[in-house]
């Protein structure tokens, strides 16, 4: 599936260039290659800092760096020993789960060597791109044969007046059945840098601020399971924000919090993607800096759209006859696959199960099976539950349901960030491309770049999606300024199962989107594969163009690039696959909305645009061609799709 070529600067010798026989306390700016970005590194008074700015505007003021291990502090007492020459790097590979296939990067890379009084060494090793900074930090000091990580004190330090959008962390072992933490929190939007998190659990990766000119995205890649998942922790006074951990309980059953390793500790990248609104949301640094593909069958990665019954019919739809029917409405609707959910193992069977997997393969439909993660760390009951929380375990499931026929599964209900909790994904990872199985992770963590990395993982939860709109008319509600928030954080780097996309009734719910907003997501969202929360009746509300788009929406695509937006406001995102763009847009404002659309990039081509009608909960499509200049009105929590 991924093609790619490394430089030799790519490879495991992160040390390597030529050393400055005397380093100084401050070091030239290492610089973007088309020079706008600059990151200057400092050692004064025993501390290290790095401070950034773009085309001489500050985006991050002196911020911290350093590791305190258990028996070293390599974070105080630092003397600058050694600053490598700058050297090119650059990467080239393809992604078939994302917002672009065929993805290039290239950045300078800078190797800072250090130690402290007691002669303890710390390597940290940046990078710039031109659409971000990233850093990571390696130690590999012989003294230590054991490196326990105490705690990261890295900081970012935004400017005065910098304005924020972030999402709260949910506390541990809080909500249904002890579920949390699984990033389903609603954003505080536009709200002033420094603003202390809600939750003494901090802020969700990836957190986007505004300073000046400049947007920037703060997140992390390439978890191997070595190193804990981070955040941003709860106090940031003075709008200098702080890596924060998981908390206690977030860890598999008996297993480590905090990252502790033999030999090398080599952190996550920390990145800022940065620049323009649409620099940020066009950027690919969340898998520039994540691990190269592992080996899998190309052939079983497979990204497609999926029907669902739990959605609208909850756990009364996870029987044979209305699964059944779902297989049927995939079928019609030229889907990919269905998803049968919780408690498919005591309601419907394995027997009957493989049933359904022969007869929907006879109509070309793949079967996804829900999984319950858990052990002890939380008391959800529904099932398969404890069935792959050993390697003996999943190989055992695994085989069983792919000789079925099974093609996927979708894992629910983990317990957080904890160092043994991300092993535990990248084990179930690993496990599953084994059986050739895809994979959907919910009630989940932040991917990070896994889908580069794993191209059998197709998406994610790991937002407050579709369902939560399902139980309380608040959520709905706030649905569509939340839409409007995602394409610019969760969805920015990795995959998203949000669920989107219902034309009919919520049972009990007074539906705040109209129809052209719920069509707009089938394009706005990325998900490797897109489960579709509407039934068959719904569907048939539609009409017949309507219906047609959806049968046949690319699976995947090959380019996509901000048009227009404004984060928890409105979004408008072209994406691309083949000759044909696709440009979706929503308002998530409660008032209209007129745009000016500059489409020229496209050229000239001739289309369709697919809207709100006059009535409610009615479509409309007209001819529209594609210029420098395009305008489109957009109702109140109003959507729209152009195809071209």
């Amino acid at each position: 599936m991924v093609k790619r070529t490394i430089a030799a600067a790519l490879t495991s010798a992160a040390f390597a260039g030529s050393v400055a026989a005397a380093a100084p306390a401050a070091v030239t700016p290492l610089r973007s290659p088309d020079a706008h970005i600059a990151v200057t590194v400092r050692a004064a008074d025993g501390k290290l800092t790095y401070a950034i700015t773009r085309d001489g505007k500050p985006v991050l003021l002196a911020s911290d760096l350093g590791l305190q291990l258990a028996g070293a502090d390599l974070s105080n007492d630092l003397t600058l020993v050694n600053a490598s020459a700058p050297r090119a790097v650059e990467d080239h590979y393809q992604m078939a789960v994302g917002k672009k296939r065929d993805i290039s990067y290239r950045a300078n890379e800078q190797t800072y060597s250090l130690q402290n009084a007691k002669q303890q060494k710390i390597d940290i090793v940046f990078r710039v791109s031109n659409d971000g900074v990233a850093f990571r930090y390696i130690v590999a000091e012989p003294s230590l044969p054991l490196k326990k990580l105490v705690q990261e004190q890295t900081t970012f330090a935004l400017p005065n007046g910098a304005k924020a959008w972030l999402q709260p962390m949910a506390v541990a072992q809080t909500g249904w059945s002890n579920t949390n933490p699984s990033y389903e929190e609603h954003y505080q939007m536009e709200i002033p840098a420094g603003t202390k998190s809600p939750t003494e659990a901090g802020w969700v990766f990836p957190a986007l601020f505004k300073t000046g000119p400049n947007w920037l995205a703060i997140s992390e890649a390439n978890m191997d399971g070595s190193w804990q998942a981070s955040r941003l922790a709860q106090n940031s006074d003075g709008g200098k924000y702080r890596i924060g951990n998981p908390m206690a309980p977030e860890v598999y059953t008996n297993g480590g919090l905090m990252a502790e390793v033999e030999g090398t500790l080599t952190s996550p990248w920390r990145l800022i993607a940065l620049g323009s609104l649409a620099t940020v949301t066009n950027s690919t640094l969340g898998t520039d800096l994540a691990a190269p593909a592992i080996a899998f069958d190309a052939a079983r990665v497979k990204p497609g759209h999926a029907s669902w019954s739990w959605a609208i019919l909850k756990d009364d739809g996870t029987v044979y006859d209305i699964q059944k029917k779902f297989i049927d409405y995939a079928a019609d609707m030229h889907w990919d696959y269905t998803l049968i959910d919780a408690d498919w193992d005591r309601k419907i069977g394995y027997d009957k199960i493989k049933e359904l997997a022969d007869y929907a393969a006879s109509k070309n439909i793949g079967l996804i099976l829900w999984y319950n993660s858990s052990g002890d760390w939380n008391k959800t009951e529904y099932s398969p539950k404890s069935q792959l929380l050993t390697h003996e375990q999943r190989v055992k499931e695994f085989k069983r349901v792919r000789d079925m026929g099974i093609k996927g599964l979708k894992i629910d209900f983990f317990g957080g960030d904890g160092q043994s909790m991300i092993a535990y994904y990248n084990d179930i990872l690993r496990d599953a491309a084994d059986a050739g199985l895809l994979v959907n992770f919910h009630g989940a963590t932040l991917p990070r770049g896994w889908a580069r990395t794993w191209p059998n993982l197709m998406t994610m939860e790991a937002i407050r999606g579709f369902e939560f709109t399902t139980f309380e008319q608040k959520d709905q509600d706030l649905m569509p300024s939340h839409a409007a928030m995602l394409p610019f954080t969760r969805n920015l780097f990795d995959p998203m199962d949000f669920t989107p996309m219902v034309f009919g009734d919520i049972p009990n719910i007074k539906r705040a989107s109209t129809n052209g907003f719920e069509l707009a997501t089938s394009v706005l969202y990325l998900s490797g594969i897109q489960h579709f929360a509407e039934i068959p009746e719904g569907m048939a509300t539609v009409p017949t163009y309507v219906k047609q788009f959806l049968q046949n929406l690319p699976r995947s695509w090959d380019d996509s690039r901000l048009v227009d937006g404004y984060p928890g406001q409105h979004a408008v995102i072209a994406r691309r696959a083949g000759d044909t763009w696709y440009i979706a847009g929503i308002n998530g404002s409660g008032k209209e909305k007129t745009l000016t659309l500059d489409l020229s990039f496209i050229g000239k081509k001739q289309g369709v645009i697919f809207t709100d009608g006059d009535q409610t909960r009615s479509f409309s499509q007209r001819s529209i061609a594609a210029s420098k200049k395009v305008v489109v009105t957009i109702k109140p929590h109003g959507g729209f799709v152009i195809q071209l």
